[in-house]
């Protein structure tokens, strides 16, 4: 059965497996073997590990410092199996961050999370483009930290360690079908462990394809800012920052024609 127009012309728009048409009760055969690649490469995402030293040659080549800590899961199996020791910093790693400790700062974690091309490839580009706003803002930049083997929650006992206002954590999001390179964001204010989701505020998505490093930057610079001013992450901080229009307005679309 063929595909109408307007659906095929839907598919130009989108990722998403939509007008694939059917074969009897069935997908077509190409559309069931591109959803079992896609599958499998999400499926691989999972597994990918992190190339840390590169990761932190990127990092430091924006003039930060890095520190690199893990978690308690001692393996990527560990990880996957045992949520629970990915939001533990593994025996002697807090007492090491203790060592650099930056009050009031804000402290920055990348980790692996659940796939790990999100963070090598997209993290960079958001940080260049967050310094300078931290900078403008005031805040002070506590070291940066790459975390392997790492839940969202282990920025919670970075936070703590460093003694930091505010944790921001860079994070390899699930991968699905359509993106395995997507980045999220996590930031909590006042981290210390126990902090719940309900406590945090998030941004999802990051990759050139979804919300480019340099928007999520912008975002994650009005959320601590707002965080600043309330005291409060989470269900608490509303993201009522402006909206920017789709489209800049031309110079001809100016009450009153052109200047």
């Amino acid at each position: 059965m063929s595909t109408p127009v307007l659906w095929r012309d839907l598919r130009r728009y989108t990722p998403a497996r939509v007008a694939l048409g059917r074969a009897g009760n069935a997908l077509p055969t190409a559309a069931h073997l591109d959803f079992q690649e896609a599958h499998a490469r999400a499926r691989d995402a999972v597994w990918s590990g992190l190339d840390a030293p590169a990761l932190e040659g990127a990092v430091g080549a924006l003039g930060v410092p890095v520190r690199r800590v893990a978690s308690a899961a001692p393996d990527r199996r560990s990880y996957l199996l045992r949520p629970d020791l990915g939001r533990r910093l593994a025996d002697g790693e807090a007492a090491r961050l203790a060592e650099i400790a930056a009050p009031g700062s804000i402290a920055v974690v990348l980790a692996d999370g659940l796939c790990a091309t999100g963070v090598q490839a997209h993290a960079p580009p958001l940080l260049a483009a967050l310094l300078p706003g931290l900078r403008a803002a005031g805040w002070q930049l506590a070291p940066v930290v790459i975390a392997t083997q790492a839940r969202v929650a282990l920025g919670d006992a970075v936070g703590e360690a460093l003694q930091a206002a505010a944790v921001a954590v860079l994070i390899g999001e699930r991968p699905g079908l359509s993106a395995t390179d997507s980045l999220g964001c996590y930031l909590t204010w006042a981290p210390r462990r126990g902090r719940t989701d309900a406590e945090r505020n998030c941004i999802s998505n990051i990759r050139p394809e979804g919300l480019p490093p340099e928007a999520a930057a912008r975002k994650l610079l009005w959320l601590l800012d707002a965080a600043r001013r309330l005291g409060q992450t989470g269900v608490a901080l509303k993201d009522e920052e402006p909206a920017a229009p789709l489209v800049a307005p031309q110079p001809q679309d100016r009450i009153g024609g052109t200047p």
